[in-house]
């Protein structure tokens, strides 16, 4: 089973990184990654389908409109299941608190430490993969 990853961030050029990191993931059909470019656009992804397909939330923390913090306080007041995990260009402490108090998963910091998320990814396809066998 294919397990769906929902990026959220300002910057377009995230898109572009996240798909050359995980490129033998999506390639060989673990993964599969959606963008959205601001939380609006998050939400209208997960409202989309009933129950949202996607497990995992990746968010940037600060973009225009709609914050990070605001977005995951969103998502887990009304899809408790799904994870999320925020990234920060500024790795502060209050981010940090804010983000973990409100349900976060991890913190990342920019630039993002690749390796540590895939770890992180890959212990959670190994466990899907697990669960459903």
């Amino acid at each position: 089973m294919i397990m769906k990853f929902l990026v959220v961030d300002d910057e377009k050029d995230v898109e572009m990184l996240f798909r050359q990191k995980f490129r033998k993931e999506i390639r060989s059909g673990d993964l599969e990654f959606q963008f959205a470019f601001s939380g609006n656009e998050a939400m209208s992804i997960l409202n989309s389908v009933d129950p949202p397909d996607v497990v995992y939330v990746f968010s940037d923390i600060n973009m225009p409109g709609m914050t990070g913090i605001e977005l995951l306080n969103k998502i887990k007041s009304n899809f408790p299941e799904i994870m999320v995990s925020m990234i920060s260009a500024y790795g502060d402490e209050k981010n940090y608190k804010r983000a973990i108090e409100s349900g976060a998963k991890e913190f990342f910091t920019k630039p993002i430490d690749f390796n540590s998320l895939k770890e992180e990814i890959h212990e959670m396809v190994s466990r899907n993969k697990t669960e459903k066998s």
